[in-house]
């Protein structure tokens, strides 16, 4: 193998990192439900690996030049970049996820007006 064992151990690492937890909620949510300290940790992923990280550790072991060590760094990039792409679309248009309702509502609050109770047939 032409990369050092300490290198193609950093990658693998880096694209563990990246990949999300089973069962993680979405960025949103968990920036706004849990606490940083309480995440899952990357010991986790490493005690029990899924399929596709058993794949990647297959990959990687067998990686036998410097160009597929390099495409491996480049997609490590390019998950990180569309992460923070993600993250500030989330950050710069937060009425994305909302109905219409809730949108107008929230508007019209902003402007200083609160919408009246909207009459349901039935209820009082």
């Amino acid at each position: 193998m032409a990369s050092s064992a300490p290198q193609v151990r950093s990658i693998y690492r880096r694209l563990l990192r990246e990949l999300p937890s089973p069962g993680s909620p979405t960025p949103s949510a968990r920036s706004q439900s849990t606490p940083p300290a309480f995440r899952s940790s990357s010991h986790q992923k490493l005690s029990a690996p899924s399929a596709l990280q058993q794949r990647i550790r297959d990959t990687i072991s067998k990686a036998n030049s410097e160009s597929q060590m390099a495409q491996a760094e480049q997609f490590i990039q390019y998950v990180q970049a569309q992460r923070t792409y993600c993250t500030l679309i989330e950050r710069y248009n937060p009425g994305m996820g909302m109905s219409e309702e809730e949108r107008v509502r929230l508007s019209a609050r902003r402007v200083g007006i609160n919408l009246p109770v909207e009459f349901v047939k039935g209820q009082e």
